[in-house]
């Protein structure tokens, strides 16, 4: 039996943005993840959330997930392997910066880094650990390797499972002594990415068109079911969102009942949340590299430092819905003066000056 975190709970947690923890890897690379100890919205949301580092040559080894996710492509290029489920070929996706891709339940994936490469591969992944085995956290079966599945059957069923001799069955299974990231021989050839593969897998958030762009202010690419039909599958949403320096994204909450998980890629910013109560929940300084989770419907803002401010998010719902309080398409503009004059408290001439103000900005808004 699941059992719910009260609003109680979710008000006294610790919301600041966190880094993640190593917690495995070879030269080949490192696999990163988020611990609902360290984050407990984690586990109080369901949400998972990771990150892999491979290095020149690097390769994470075929696995699958207890979760549904969205990988995103935070740094250099590489290749994707993806077997979905009851598909009888292999893709093998061309991945790049920006590269967003969904992944649904029963997926099996490998990453590489080719030999040759100047910079790491580093994928963020974000997924809903609802039905998964530990709730705020993925957990990955990997196929092969010293952790690998087949390592835990005996020779006799992994003999008759693959129509091998005894012998030939105990080789095969302990011939990799690496887990979960190893780094391939020198001169091996691996697959050709083909682009055709990325065709219904993959959206580039930073060549996609722009669904907001308020010059000065900043612009969001939001990944959904229009875009990318396995979003649907996965059952989650995404944006990617970028402001300029000392620029301010309006307080907005998720009408929906979707949590909001937010990874900032680059920069860093002031974030302000309040929860019931008018609780102001959260006042921190976020950076590049940390994640932090909104609870359901409350209300949160950021403004960026000099440098700006982007980051990555999954909403948890495939097609999110936001209100925003200020702004063009704030709902104070939608009703009507008397009513904001009572609810204020306040005279008909600050109102309309209340009112007055934004008419032209959307989302973001550009320092004055």
């Amino acid at each position: 039996m699941v059992q719910r975190t009260t609003t109680a709970e979710v008000m006294c947690m610790d919301l600041s943005p966190k880094k993640p923890v190593k917690a495995y890897g070879s030269d080949g690379g490192s696999y990163y993840d988020w611990s609902p100890a360290d984050l407990p919205m984690l586990g109080a949301a369901s949400i998972g959330a990771a990150k892999l580092h491979l290095s020149a040559g690097g390769l994470a080894l075929p696995s699958y997930s207890d979760s549904a996710k969205v990988a995103y492509v935070l740094q250099g290029a590489g290749a994707c392997g993806l077997v979905l489920p009851e598909a009888a070929k292999e893709k093998v996706i061309p991945v790049k910066e920006g590269d967003a891709l969904a992944l649904p339940f029963g997926a099996v994936t490998w990453w590489h880094n080719t030999e040759g490469s100047t910079a790491e591969l580093v994928v963020l992944f974000l997924g809903d650990t609802s039905k998964g085995h530990t709730p705020g956290r993925f957990t990955n079966f990997q196929l092969t390797g010293a952790s690998g599945i087949f390592t835990g059957f005996s020779t006799e069923f992994v003999a008759r499972a693959w129509d091998l001799d005894q012998n030939a069955a105990a080789k095969i299974v302990s011939t990799q002594p690496g887990s979960g990231v190893v780094k391939i021989a020198a001169g091996h050839r691996m697959p050709e990415p083909r682009a055709e593969d990325r065709e219904g897998v993959v959206l580039n958030c930073l060549e996609a068109p722009l669904d907001v762009d308020i010059p000065g202010g900043g612009c969001v690419v939001v990944l959904n079911t229009a875009n990318l039909p396995l979003v649907k599958e996965v059952g989650l949403g995404a944006d990617l969102v970028r402001i300029g320096g000392r620029s301010m994204c309006s307080p907005g909450f998720s009408c929906d009942s979707a949590y909001q998980v937010t990874y900032i890629v680059r920069g860093g910013g002031r974030v302000q949340a309040v929860g019931i109560d008018g609780t102001r929940v959260l006042e921190t300084r976020a950076e590049a590299g940390c994640l932090f989770i909104v609870p359901r419907f409350f209300v949160v803002s950021k403004i960026a430092d000099d440098t700006g401010m982007e980051w990555f998010s999954i909403i948890t719902t495939p097609n999110p819905i936001f209100s925003h309080l200020a702004g063009r398409t704030s709902v104070w503009k939608a009703i009507s003066p008397a009513v904001l004059e009572s609810a204020f408290n306040t005279s008909p001439e600050m109102e309309k000056l209340f009112r007055s103000k934004r008419l032209d900005s959307e989302i973001f808004f550009a320092p004055s």
